[in-house]
């Protein structure tokens, strides 16, 4: 028997992106939280559906501006979704003439700040390095996973799994990312990106994403990235990462301090859900 949820009338909904990373939104507050992973999956589906990497859900909170709960496109949740993030807060921020404000997900509260060039700041939080926290299987050097290719790993929000390789673009992505993900390592799947350090200041990055596969860019993977190679001592603090959609700037300033992440953001069309997907996936 369907939920009471799927009575109410299909919401509106706003598709955007950050450097080709795609988000549906949709606004819920004044509400309970309407999804379901089979809504989740129906809308994400890019032949039948809207299409997404991520769905982010705008609820209501007691002491942030708005609370974030992050859907990935195979029905399942995501602890954490850095470009989204970005992407609810610019429009959050239009909508009050505002020029800052605190979103809460799964992270906590996240800081987001328009810098005013068409760019979103949004402080990502101190990375989790325990492997307990991040999580793994079995107690190891989380710098230096006991896997082949000796990637490193650390948790966003999500957990995520680091590769520093020759040459990125020469990676099949999807049978490695595919493997990583489900590695019995990562009881929780993760997050997967191999990486090429061209500078102290700048690498090239590709991503393949839990429970959606190869995406263009991810918000919380750069962080990852940026975290595992300074623990590797490859790169500085603050760097440019080349991702498939384009560049976006990561800064860890200390080891006990947030991740901050800068980048563009992007709507694309609004619309409105029809009742056949919306009544057809609770």
């Amino acid at each position: 028997m369907r939920g009471m949820s799927a009575l109410l009338p299909p919401p509106g909904f706003v598709k955007m992106h950050g450097l080709g990373n795609d988000f549906v939104v949709i606004d819920a507050r004044g509400r309970a939280d309407p999804m379901s992973p089979g809504r989740a999956r129906a809308i994400g589906d890019r032949h039948r559906g809207v299409g997404f990497d991520q769905l982010a859900v705008i609820l209501d909170d007691a002491e942030a501006d708005a609370r974030l709960v992050f859907w990935n496109a195979d029905g399942s949740t995501a602890g954490a979704c850095g470009n989204a993030t970005r992407c609810v807060a610019s429009r959050l921020m239009e909508e009050r003439g505002e020029r800052s404000l605190l979103l809460r997900t799964e992270r906590g509260l996240l800081a987001c700040e328009a810098l005013g060039d068409g760019r979103i700041r949004v402080d990502m939080g101190a990375p989790l390095l325990g492997w307990r926290d991040i999580p793994l299987a079995e107690e190891c050097d989380t710098a230096r996973l006991p896997l082949p290719g000796a990637p490193a790993a650390c948790s966003m929000g999500n957990p995520h799994c680091t590769f520093f390789v020759e040459d990125a673009d020469a990676v099949d992505l999807a049978a490695r990312g595919a493997e990583t993900e489900r590695h019995p390592l990562f009881p929780e799947r993760t997050n997967v990106q191999f990486v090429t350090v061209l500078a102290e200041d700048r690498a090239r990055v590709r991503v393949w994403e839990r429970g959606v596969g190869v995406t263009l860019a991810s918000g919380s993977s750069s962080c990852a990235v940026l975290v595992n190679a300074v623990r590797r001592g490859l790169m500085g603090r603050r760097a440019t990462l080349i991702l498939d959609g384009g560049e976006i700037e990561v800064e860890w300033p200390a080891d006990d301090a947030g991740v901050l992440m800068t980048g563009p953001v992007a709507t694309v069309f609004e619309g409105v859900l029809a009742p056949a997907i919306w009544e057809g996936a609770v």
